[in-house]
């Protein structure tokens, strides 16, 4: 179950948007006291729904503690309209600004859309993290096993990497690929071909994947 923190002082609104989520099977836990909030394990919530009119401090120093000890996902939600919180708000790591009132609908939808995001972005990581570049010894080892990859396919293989989710077109992996001493797609077919059977034996899937026309893109 998704579990949110919802930092307002509001009591009567907290608790209406605590059945509203309920119902969609996501899990508040209101914290009316911001310097309580402060010294939470946010690591024990997927989000934060933060108040700005807070009392004893301003919603936006709570936002600034926040994202100093956490990337988690956090939506502003205020009464004030204006456009300087909002700046500042999302200058400072807020990912979301809803204004008050709101319907909940909307505020279900947007909970929704940061955590897809969240969720993709977290496994693109943890998936470019599966690969560990050694300048040094010009190798890369995937699942920590070692590539032994030839210049050419390491210079390939890093640009890929480096742009893990992304599309690296044929003539940027060309350009990176300084030993590739025939610029064709010929020879860069052949090495995408021969770091694909390197990769395979330590993958479940197709790691590098062709796009005709545009590329070639590196996922999980």
């Amino acid at each position: 179950m998704i579990k949110l923190l919802l930092v307002e002082d509001d009591l009567e609104f907290a608790e209406l948007i605590d059945d509203f989520l309920g119902a969609r099977n996501i899990q508040t836990e209101v914290c009316d006291d911001p310097f309580k909030a402060l010294v939470l394990n946010l690591n024990d919530y997927d989000l934060v729904l933060l108040d700005l009119g807070l009392p004893g401090i301003d919603g936006l120093e709570v936002c600034k503690e926040f994202r100093k000890k956490s990337d988690i996902p956090i939506i502003i939600s205020t009464a004030r309209g204006s456009t300087s919180d909002k700046v500042l708000g999302l200058g400072i790591g807020a990912d979301d600004y809803l204004p008050k009132p709101y319907d909940p609908d909307e505020l279900y939808a947007r909970i929704s859309s940061i955590l897809r995001r969240t969720k993709n972005l977290k496994e693109n990581q943890q998936a470019q993290r599966d690969f560990i570049i050694d300048e040094n010894s010009r190798d890369i080892k995937y699942k920590d096993n070692l590539l032994y990859l030839t210049e050419a396919e390491f210079e390939v293989c890093k640009t890929l990497v480096k742009n893990y989710g992304g599309i690296s077109s044929k003539e940027q992996l060309l350009g990176s690929a300084l030993s590739i001493h025939s610029h064709n797609g010929n020879s860069l077919e052949m090495i995408i071909s021969k770091i694909r059977q390197k990769i395979k034996p330590y993958s479940e899937g197709k790691h590098i994947i062709s796009l005709r026309g545009r590329g070639y893109r590196i996922v999980e």
